[in-house]
């Protein structure tokens, strides 16, 4: 049978546009997922950074004021600020940008902290961090009871580390005070209430070798932990607790500074 010219040219026509579709829509399924799988990439999460404590931050000296460094835990490092702030005008308060830990770390990092410039005060404790329990394998403030636990340094090594790091200290010239350690309260978890007393003797004797001045904050807290500590067996401070420390520290410091300069 023969087709007439048109019906070719029509069925012809058809099958172009067949063709043409069947393909356009295979083109289309096969750039879809791809556009849509790029649309839905999950987009890398944006760490969110904390504010820097201000303790840490560098100091920028003020010409012509006595320079202060303050060693010590994380509680020198609650009460850095206020201390700072109320030496403001009267001399430039600075400290490690770390947490100066045991006297195991002081020894590791002293030459550093101390630089090689002048310091008028140094006002410096190691302690809390020296008498708490650590396990078998490191583990971080362990039951004391635990007879595979133990203290991070003990008290025979903490005394020779402090004898070193005061002898350390003492080639600076610089006035030095010693800030005992703050009392460790019942329930505290990895240390044992009264440990900070036995330490505080340690540290006692050593210093009376030396005739550095005691900054006995552990006396001063002892009667009010209640009113400026962390609840619940915590060691730490209170903001206000913390700014009661620091006002402390600076009044400490700027009976010093004073002593100084009358050359007494």
């Amino acid at each position: 049978m023969r087709l007439h010219p048109r019906s070719v040219i029509i069925t012809s026509l058809f099958l172009t546009i067949s063709f043409v579709g069947t393909n356009a829509q295979q083109v289309h399924a096969d750039t879809t997922p791809q556009k849509r799988s790029s649309q839905n990439r999950t987009q890398p999460t944006k760490r969110i950074q904390r504010p820097k404590n201000p303790a840490m931050i560098p100091v920028e000296d003020i010409k012509g004021l006595p320079r202060v460094l303050l060693i010590g835990d994380s509680i020198s490092i609650g009460y850095t600020v206020p201390a700072r702030d109320a030496l403001r005008g009267e001399a430039n308060v600075h400290r490690p940008l770390t947490n100066c830990g045991p006297t195991t770390r002081g020894l590791e990092g002293l030459s550093q902290w101390l630089g090689d410039t002048d310091w008028d005060v140094i006002h410096f404790n190691w302690g809390l961090h020296d008498l708490k329990y650590l396990g078998p394998d490191g583990e971080n403030l362990t039951d004391p009871k635990d007879p595979k636990n133990h203290q991070q340094v003990p008290p025979k090594e903490y005394e020779k580390n402090l004898r070193q790091l005061v002898s350390q200290l003492k080639k600076t010239n610089a006035i030095l005070i010693w800030r005992n350690t703050t009392p460790v309260p019942a329930g505290s978890k990895g240390r044992v209430e009264g440990d900070a007393a036995t330490y505080n003797d340690i540290a006692k004797q050593v210093m009376a070798e030396h005739g550095i001045e005691i900054h006995d904050m552990y006396g001063s807290v002892k009667p009010q932990m209640e009113t400026l500590m962390l609840p619940n067996g915590n060691v730490h401070f209170t903001k206000e607790g913390s700014e009661k420390l620091g006002n402390d520290v600076a009044d400490v410091i700027m009976q010093a500074l004073k002593k100084k300069a009358k050359g007494t």
